[in-house]
């Protein structure tokens, strides 16, 4: 079939991240063949894939007026001619391990990359295999490569462990390893992600004569990246990795809830967690497991800028290269976050140690 005319657009590949905020769809339109990325409302980046007529001189504006994807100018592409339409049987999306972005293969071979960074708002869009240069519709995935296939490789080696029928098992018994000689034999275990990726459990770690409170600790949310770190550091790798950590005297199970809210939430909210972050509580105040009065936590790396006994010391993990970062979280109030969002966290924690705040947490 030769295409000839613009029909509406025939969805051939669909694929939802491994955690369920992104996904990345490959339609066609009769003319043309482009590659979406989507949040949960709209399509946040694109890159054109293919012509299937021979490609005009310069960009068609009255397609592109008419909501249309382009068609690519012939001094952009490596096949001015065109090429046929696509098998949809022969197209795959491969997710990078932090779910913000994805590859798109044609017969094992890349097709279209479109990276968390990509966006279409601040002009970056994805890559794709047939562009020359960088057009508004898409960067060459020939030029980008030696950074990109280094990401694909690692991506793809991650699926597959993480797919193997011993990797999260073996992963699990590797943190709670590491947390036996720091806090003790554990007590209780909760599942915190109901069976869906990224799989995270709680670990309780009851007091001992030496220390007097209980330590709980997300086990999982190291076993992937977040998204965004690396659009926002140099350097992501000392803070692409955490795990969480509460310090509490109050009743475990019921302090164990806030994790149910923020083991996931980097993947979910396509965010990331570091030192002095501060996050509101989504639902009502009074639902709040840390206590009534307060709305949102605190994520502290170095708590002992906090009042309270000598914090443990949780680093020496090191998971696919990375260090892993354990942050604390501390609760505070909205007034509290307002000020860090205005001031910087600097500023909170020195109001919080002023006003005696523990990063040990307690009931009023």
């Amino acid at each position: 079939m030769v295409p000839s005319q613009v029909q509406q657009p025939i969805t051939l590949l669909e694929s939802v991240s491994p955690y369920g905020s992104r996904r990345v769809t490959v339609e066609y339109d009769g003319i043309t063949t482009a590659a979406y990325l989507h949040d949960e409302s709209a399509a946040i980046s694109a890159t054109w894939i293919a012509n299937h007529l021979p490609a005009p001189v310069a960009v068609d504006e009255a397609r592109l007026e008419q909501g249309h994807a382009p068609l690519m100018p012939a001094g952009r592409t490596r096949l001015p001619g065109g090429r046929p339409p696509l098998d949809a049987s022969t197209l795959e999306a491969l997710w990078f391990e932090e779910g913000d972005g994805a590859a798109i293969f044609e017969n094992g071979r890349p097709l279209a990359v479109i990276p968390g960074w990509s966006d279409m708002n601040r002009g970056m869009p994805g890559y794709s295999r047939d562009i020359i240069g960088q057009t508004p519709f898409g960067w060459s995935l020939q030029d980008a490569m030696e950074g990109l296939a280094q990401r694909l490789e690692r991506a793809t080696s991650y699926w597959r462990w993480r797919q193997s029928a011993d990797g999260w098992a073996t992963f699990q018994q590797a943190v709670l390893g590491h947390l036996l000689p720091r806090l003790g034999p554990g007590a209780h275990y909760w599942e915190a992600s109901a069976g869906r990726q990224p799989l995270v459990g709680i670990s309780e770690r009851p007091g001992v004569p030496h220390r007097p409170y209980t330590i709980l600790s997300t086990v999982g949310m190291s076993c992937q990246r977040m998204p965004v770190v690396e659009q926002v550091l140099d350097d992501p790798r000392g803070y692409a990795r955490v795990e969480l950590a509460l310090a509490t005297t109050m009743e475990p199970a019921q302090a164990a809830r806030v994790f149910l809210w923020l083991a996931t939430y980097p993947w979910r909210a396509v965010t990331w967690f570091g030192p002095g972050h501060s996050v509101r509580w989504h639902q009502s105040a009074a639902s709040f497991p840390l206590g009534s009065g307060h709305e949102g936590v605190l994520l502290l790396d170095a708590p002992a800028a906090l009042p309270g006994p000598e914090p443990v010391d949780l680093s020496g993990f090191v998971f696919g290269g990375d260090p892993v970062r354990w942050l604390w979280v501390v609760p505070i109030t909205e007034r509290d976050r307002q000020l860090a969002k205005e001031r910087g966290s600097t500023s909170l924690i020195s109001r919080l140690a002023a006003q005696r705040r523990s990063w040990v947490v307690s009931l009023p």
